[in-house]
């Protein structure tokens, strides 16, 4: 659930064997049994999963590369070496729990080490796995904390010790045991097991053939199938590079097959894998730190960006379907498409695990328990139907799924207890009855894959603890605020359009999760303090975090799509600003019409911005692409996105202008339109 860049360091995503096999194994079973009954303190939970995290990376990206030879096997042992280290440093915090609580803040030399050397580990591990732009920034925050008390002006600070920075960052829960990696060590490890397993028993394939059956035939299907089965992806993976890399193998060829551009091809598939960052339940699992972070229930969070999410993908959806107009692209034949509800009938237990995790999160139940239940439904799922397969009579697979329920059910009266029961038992069956082979294979694999897949946010959550631990420290974030809260004042556009640079700027080439984190801790007090509500001033910094990963100069989700589309990524992005147009307006229109995002009770003031909004978009997406039911000429473009424009600000002069307008370029396009019929019509 991030998107990482790769270093030049890392290996080849090749199947894990040897001893890290079985510390992966050993890294997602501590976890499970973390969630499920909490044996430990907090802070020995996320220290214990850093050192896990630490003695992954480094035996998978050891120093000098995967090279051959005297130097590779030196930088292997070196690797093995570094993470053990991190690993057995962790366990200081369990050893000397009550020591380090009754001391806190006062170092002895063995907490000197363990905190020093700890965070550099972090720092270098979180290089190997996404590069140096993440690392660079919080070096930078780190450097501000050791020397800012030299820097003239009012961002200098009245200097700290550096027992108290190394106290701050290397123990208690300001640094790099923090809120990010309290929730990666909790809620986020889980869902993005939860996604492998769903992946290996053949989500994705469920998805793509659902989207294929559905809309593939119609008109520019091929992008709508891009548009729709990333959306579905993003409910349970919401990694945009990840999105790309697994549908877009499939969907960019696909594309460029039935006549879009590489280009487009390839920012379609940015664009819609981009959406599952917003895309409730997972959101880049932002959604879970966001609640964390402003103390708000999970499901408020969720109702915010439901309607945003559903709009993304409109535009998205619209956009190609104006493109394949302007081009006259055509669907696959309707032969070649997979019937969508026999997917639905060969995988449809796949999807109730989903739809618990949903109905148990909208319940108010907290997302851990949801995530434990959700991982628990899916494992019994996939052994129930290795087991029951081999029933023979639907009255008798029926009557053994319906006693699997039963038995599932028991966890209301004895605990997540009952999953581990259900489940040992099931896996028990496959082999006395011989058959579920493959499924206890998808099990393991499963595991490995979703602790491999955790490294890059865990490590991110880490590391992006020191910015945090920096800024409450020092208080930056108050001094650059202050300034342009100042503007603001004047002009609460210029404040929105001036945070929203610094939140693309600060969003290049980070993944989601500290994206949000850093762009939260320095703007999201801003629009707070300008009147902007809670919600949709963090929903604001986070929206515009992730439109980086379209952006130019680096644009991850674009040049992921690259190698795929065959074309560059910056030709990519450009093609992706363009699909994605709307996203860029929407956080705009929530701000200035909170009801976008679900908070106002009034819904007919919700019915009102979301017609608004649909109408903008609609016009957007015919501006941008230039046609509508036809060619569009360079001033009809520029009437319509200036008129759809009126409509963000929520004035009743703006809507009337705005409506007004729109409606005379509807009346004049549908004449212009239908003229050339009409002397057809005549002629014959």
């Amino acid at each position: 659930m991030t998107d990482p860049t790769p270093s030049h360091d890392a290996p080849a995503h090749a199947p894990l064997r040897g001893a890290i096999f079985w510390v992966a194994i050993a890294f997602s079973a501590y976890q499970i049994w973390m969630a499920s009954f909490h044996p430990l303190s907090s802070q020995v939970i996320r220290a214990i999963h850093v050192g896990f995290v630490l003695l992954m990376i480094f035996a998978l990206y050891p120093p000098f590369g995967e090279r051959e030879g005297a130097l590779g096997t030196a930088g292997r042992a070196l690797g093995w070496v570094l993470g053990l280290t991190g690993f057995v440093f962790a366990f200081y915090h369990w050893v000397f729990e009550s020591d380090l609580t009754a001391r806190a803040g006062e170092l002895i030399p063995a907490d000197w080490v363990i905190g020093v050397v700890t965070v550099a580990l972090v720092f270098e591990a979180a290089r190997r796995v996404m590069g140096w732009g993440l690392p660079l920034i919080c070096a930078m925050f780190l450097a501000y904390a050791l020397f800012g008390q030299y820097l003239p002006g009012p961002l200098a600070h009245r200097g700290y010790g550096l027992d108290q920075i190394v106290s701050t960052l290397g123990f208690g829960t300001e640094g790099i045991y923090g809120t990010p990696t309290y929730v990666s060590s909790t809620y986020i490890f889980l869902f993005i097991l939860f996604g492998a397993f769903l992946e290996q028993a053949g989500m994705i394939r469920l998805f793509n053939d659902f989207a294929m059956g559905t809309v593939g035939h119609t008109r520019g299907g091929p992008a709508k199938v891009s548009v729709i089965s990333s959306g579905l992806m993003g409910t349970i993976n919401g990694s945009g590079v990840a999105n790309v890399v697994t549908t877009g193998q499939f969907t960019i060829p696909l594309m460029k097959r039935f006549g879009y551009s590489p280009a487009f091809a390839g920012g379609v598939e940015a664009t819609s894998s981009m959406g599952g960052q917003i895309m409730p339940p997972v959101m880049g699992a932002v959604a879970f730190i966001m609640a964390e972070t402003i103390n708000v229930p999970y499901v408020d969070i969720v109702k915010a960006a439901l309607i945003p999410a559903i709009l993304y993908f409109g535009t998205a959806f619209w956009m190609v379907h104006l493109e394949a107009g302007s081009k006259g692209l055509l669907g696959l034949p309707k032969e070649e498409c997979p019937n969508p509800w026999t997917a639905v009938k060969e995988r449809w237990y796949l999807l109730l695990p989903l739809a618990g995790l949903v109905a148990l999160l909208f319940s108010g139940y907290t997302p851990l328990f949801s995530g434990t239940v959700g991982l628990g439904l899916t494992v019994i799922l996939i052994f129930g139907a290795a087991v029951i397969s081999g029933v023979k009579g639907t009255p008798l697979r029926v009557l053994a799924w319906v006693l699997l329920g039963l038995a599932t059910a028991g966890f209301f009266q004895f605990g997540v207890g009952t999953f581990y029961v259900v489940a040992l038992v099931l896996i028990a069956l496959t082999f006395v009855l011989r058959r579920g082979g493959d499924a206890r294979q998808l099990a393991v694999q499963s595991l490995v894959d979703g602790a491999r897949h955790a490294l890059p946010v865990a490590i991110a959550c880490a590391l992006v603890g020191v910015i945090i631990g920096v800024i409450n420290l020092t208080g930056v974030a108050a001094e650059i605020g202050g300034r342009v809260i100042a503007i603001g004042q004047d002009n609460l556009f210029l404040a929105l359009l001036l945070t929203m640079l610094t939140c693309l700027v600060l969003g290049m080439g980070i993944p989601t999760i500290p994206n949000y984190i850093i762009t939260s801790s320095l703007a999201a007090p801003v629009l707070l303090e300008l009147g902007v509500p809670l919600i949709v001033s963090h929903m604001f910094v986070f929206y515009f975090g992730i439109m980086a990963d379209l952006t130019p100069p680096v644009a991850l989700a674009c040049f992921a799509a690259a190698p795929i589309a065959r074309e560059t990524g910056l030709k990519i992005s450009v093609q992706a600003i363009r699909v994605a147009i709307a996203g860029f307006i929407m956080p705009f229109m929530a701000v200035y019409s909170p009801a976008l995002m679900l908070q106002s009770e009034d819904w007919g003031a919700v019915a009102w911005v979301v017609f608004k909004a649909v109408l903008a978009i609609a016009m957007w997406g015919a501006g941008a692409i230039g046609f509508l039911a036809a060619p569009l000429a360079w001033w009809e473009r520029a009437w319509v996105v200036v008129a759809a424009c009126f409509l963000v600000v929520a004035l009743p002069l703006t809507d009337e202008i705005g409506l007004a307008a729109i409606a005379l370029f509807l009346a004049w396009h549908w004449w212009r339109t239908r003229r050339p019929s009409m002397g057809q019509a005549g002629a014959r």
